[in-house]
């Protein structure tokens, strides 16, 4: 059911929800960017309908609703264990047609993966529905077209597109019909807004042999990346982490586990016991990175894990453009079959 609401009716329509839900949004930070006078839009819960930001693109994504950056899991003392305690409100999460296709990762990596599923992932995931926020033009670096997150027709409970002063809203969930019926201005039918092209093009090659590996391609990133992880942190898909065992100084034999977001471009991610480090070279800590996102995944799931928002290209300081870098494999993986063509 599609409604047209004003912005007093989308203001009422949010303060009804808020009376069952928590909602989380993209919310502009004021100075809280790179520099003072540069503004950040990250996640955060809110409790009006002013405070979301519906025309930029968030800087982070809303993945940390799912997977906050530092979690603990439990408590523990020398005899007992506890379960730490989880706001299990049910919580509508605003986001864009490529983070939402992100989440579906994220529930693939945590909940489908072949082993049991994530019970810390499982119990916020459970609580948690999303709202689609339209795109009614593409963003910069974005290359979601390429990467077939533009469209989503699903896996939502409303839709809200912002137009000439006017809210554009089209229900899926019956169960939040009658809070729009009431609060709107006309009934119509309603589309969401997607991007149907993007200024960034990349070609994801599909079948990329083994051998992409020992390609030189992934040599310059060894003096070009500077192994900050930013990239990872910023993506909607990256989902590594280390445990970490926190004890209190009081008494050595209590204290508490906490799940930590980490990143496979980091020094120390991959050491294992004993001394030994796999992947010390950066350009061999982005050929993991890369093919995982565009390969790797791929072969497990069916589909790229890379969801094309564009955020790592947006945050590297060094200006590494993960999009180029793939146009750089699809090259390179032509270059390959062209010299094994001339070969057979």
């Amino acid at each position: 059911m599609g409604y047209i609401l004003t912005e007093e009716g989308f203001q009422a329509a949010l303060k009804e929800l808020r009376k069952e839900y928590r909602l989380f949004a993209p919310v502009r930070k004021r100075g809280a960017g790179r520099f003072l006078d540069i503004d950040a839009v990250i996640y955060d819960e809110v409790g009006e309908g002013t405070e979301i930001e519906l025309e930029a693109k968030s800087d982070y994504s809303a993945k940390e609703a799912l997977t906050p950056l530092s979690e603990t899991l439990f408590f523990f003392t020398e005899a007992q264990c506890k379960e730490a305690d989880v706001d299990l409100r049910p919580a509508l999460v605003f986001l864009r047609s490529c983070d939402l296709q992100a989440m579906k990762r994220l529930d693939q990596m945590y909940l489908g993966n072949g082993r049991e599923n994530d019970w810390f992932y499982q119990r916020r995931r459970e609580k948690i529905q999303y709202v689609l926020i339209g795109c009614s033009h593409s963003f910069d670096n974005c290359f979601c077209v390429d990467m077939k997150s533009n469209i989503t027709k699903d896996g939502y409970v409303f839709s809200i597109d912002k137009a000439d002063g006017q809210y554009r809203v089209n229900v899926l969930e019956t169960a939040v019909d009658p809070v729009f019926a009431a609060a709107a201005l006309s009934e119509e039918a309603v589309e969401p807004c997607h991007v149907t092209e993007n200024e960034v093009r990349v070609r994801v090659p599909e079948n990329i042999p083994l051998e992409i590996v020992n390609h030189p391609l992934w040599d310059e990133y060894n003096t070009r990346c500077i192994g900050c992880g930013r990239c990872n942190y910023a993506c909607p898909t990256c989902s590594c982490y280390t445990m970490q065992d926190v004890f209190y100084t009081d008494n050595g034999k209590v204290g508490e586990r906490r799940r930590v977001g980490s990143s496979c471009m980091v020094d120390g991610y991959s050491n294992v016991a004993g001394g030994g480090q796999y992947r010390k070279k950066q350009g061999e800590r982005m050929r993991f990175k890369v093919l995982h996102k565009i390969r790797d995944y791929r072969k497990r799931f069916g589909y790229d894990m890379c969801v094309g928002c564009g955020r790592c290209d947006d945050i590297c300081g060094e200006y590494i453009s993960f999009s180029n870098i793939i146009n750089k494999v699809a090259a390179a993986v032509e270059e390959m079959e062209k010299e094994d063509s001339k070969n057979a």
